[in-house]
């Protein structure tokens, strides 16, 4: 496989004695793919708390209440920054017991915050409960199914990730519709009260049916493989296709401080572009049925666009892929910042969702690729303890540039520039080979990263203030 650049080793747990894995999988097929349906099924139905579909809501809400644009942002700002600290909470968790309990409770969980945000009455009340369900829709399900599904593919992690790509974009695609329709016959109220079924069927009841920690617990091997040939000794040796990285292991080396950056500003831009699309449009002329229609467009396209994209991953190293996405972001914000018309927020639509579907993939895939499977989870926490305090600040900036500006014209200029950068991190981001790396010169050439990025902030911010003074 393509995605790795690590030296392979013997495996660090040896398959047990072969028994069943769960009797509401009667087929033959390997139950690794039992685990990829779980995860598309669960993706789909938190797609509640992402940005494409929290965007419906997001006129209608203010108008009723009179809240403020970023007070309505912040509640998703507040569950971005809750979600990482929490991943870096129970990543450890999940990669020691599975996700099988905590993605159950997740479920609850959604379902729960859900009702709350039917009944909210003040902005405090969309902080707690809209921040918590989107807390545990990423911490739970997203980071849940990206080490579930880690630990039971190897070869076609890229295929099997695309799974779940496909059910969060297919959520985001289609509750959106079936929301909007329950906004407009009833109000938006009920059209979280009515889905707040959903969690419970969705998440919590397949989680505990078909959630498996790893193979090698029953009998299994990654990917399906055949059990190994017996050696003289008349035991076969079970071998890893991946080298294996602890996290302390994985922190040393520049490869994670670079994904780490790429995915801070990816998260920063994309999110915020995800909850902003529409009301941007909005804010042009475009009615709010046709500002649902793009958000739909990118939705469906890009989980469409997961399954060619997790193809392509099995056979290119991830980091090119990412490269590819990101010069695919940097063109729909071109699109979008110059968009007047339905046509032209189309063509957003469109080439944003091919970004979209490979981004949905490739974040998810590219800790496991980069450092095995075996400490996932506590990798994806320790990126989480950095990430909260900046992948959150993207919606609510752009909040604020709206309030302050009336458009979000220098948002999206400020994402383009985000977008190119990460292309020229990744393709740097070299695959480490695993042995002990120097802490200190790792740590300079991150805080040198840092140092470069903020600069070019600032010199952006700076044009775009002349720009306006002008």
């Amino acid at each position: 496989m393509a995605n790795r650049g690590t030296v392979a080793g013997p495996s660090l747990i040896a398959p047990r004695q072969r028994r069943r894995t769960s009797f509401f999988w009667p087929f033959n097929a390997y139950y690794g793919w039992a685990i990829a349906w779980t995860a598309l099924i669960v993706s789909f139905a938190s797609s509640v708390f992402y940005g494409p579909v929290l965007s419906v809501w997001f006129e209608p809400i203010r108008e009723e209440t009179g809240w403020d644009s970023w007070e309505i942002a912040a509640s998703f700002t507040i569950g971005s920054f809750s979600g990482s600290i929490l991943t870096a909470v129970i990543g450890r968790v999940m990669d020691r017991y599975g996700t099988r309990t905590i993605m159950a409770l997740s479920g609850m969980v959604l379902a729960g915050c859900m009702v709350g945000l039917a009944f909210m009455q003040a902005p405090w009340q969309m902080w707690l409960f809209f921040g918590t369900g989107r807390a545990f829709a990423i911490a739970g399900v997203q980071v849940g199914t990206t080490v579930a599904i880690a630990n039971w593919f190897i070869r076609k992690r890229g295929r099997a990730t695309a799974f779940a790509g496909f059910g969060l974009r297919a959520g985001q695609a289609l509750v959106p519709l079936a929301a909007a329709a329950i906004i407009v016959l009833l109000n938006w109220r009920w059209a979280y009260g009515l889905l707040a079924i959903s969690a419970i069927l969705l998440v919590t009841a397949p989680a505990l049916v078909y959630l498996r920690r790893r193979p090698e617990d029953y009998g299994l091997l990654p990917d399906g493989e055949p059990p190994p040939e017996p050696t003289s000794g008349g035991e076969g040796e079970t071998r890893e296709t991946e080298a294996q990285w602890t996290t302390s292991q994985a922190r040393k080396t520049l490869a994670f401080w670079l994904i780490l950056l790429t995915t801070s500003i990816m998260f920063f831009a994309q999110t915020a572009t995800n909850l902003h699309a529409a009301p941007h449009f909005q804010t042009r002329g475009i009615p709010f049925e046709n500002s649902v229609i793009i958000v739909f467009i990118f939705a469906a396209i890009s989980a469409v666009m997961t399954v060619p994209w997790g193809w392509v991953m099995d056979r290119i190293h991830v980091r090119f892929v990412i490269a590819m996405v990101s010069l695919l972001y940097f063109g729909s914000m071109v699109v979008i910042i110059n968009a007047h018309t339905f046509a032209g927020a189309v063509l957003f639509g469109v080439v944003f969702g091919v970004a979209q579907g490979g981004w949905t993939v490739s974040q998810r895939i590219v800790v496991p690729n980069y450092f095995g499977r075996r400490s996932v989870g506590g990798i994806r926490g320790q990126m989480g303890l950095i990430t909260a305090f900046i992948n959150p600040v993207g919606p609510l900036a752009a909040a604020w540039i709206r309030d302050r500006t009336g458009s979000y014209e220098q948002a999206f200029t400020i994402f383009a520039f985000m977008f190119l950068a990460a292309i020229v991190m990744m393709l740097i981001a070299t695959p480490p080979v695993l042995r002990s790396a120097p802490v200190r010169s790792t740590v300079r050439s991150a805080l040198l990263l840092w140092a470069v990025l903020i600069a070019l902030y600032l010199f952006i911010q700076r044009q775009l203030n002349q720009s306006t003074d002008e």
